[in-house]
């Protein structure tokens, strides 16, 4: 077994794999466009994630305790 024909069995492989998510990837499309406007927008955007309040303090509060932590290592370590 060669290994030039091994990577050429490799390729036709992954250009039929290419091939079929190129066809999945039109559907999808296709789909969108025929239910609408709403459809293309919510398709082409992923919606960006919002922290609460409550967990951006408790987050804010957790760094400055390990800037704290780390301050100290400094210090002991100089």
């Amino acid at each position: 077994m060669s290994i030039l024909g091994a990577i050429r069995r490799e390729e036709r492989k992954l250009q039929r794999q290419a091939v079929k998510l190129q066809r999945q990837l039109d559907g999808l499309k296709a789909a969108a466009k025929a239910l609408g406007s709403s459809a293309n927008n919510e398709l082409g955007k992923a919606r960006k994630r919002v922290m609460s309040a409550a967990r951006a303090k408790i987050s804010v509060a957790a760094k400055r305790r390990w800037a704290k932590v780390k301050a100290g290592a400094r210090k002991a370590a100089s």
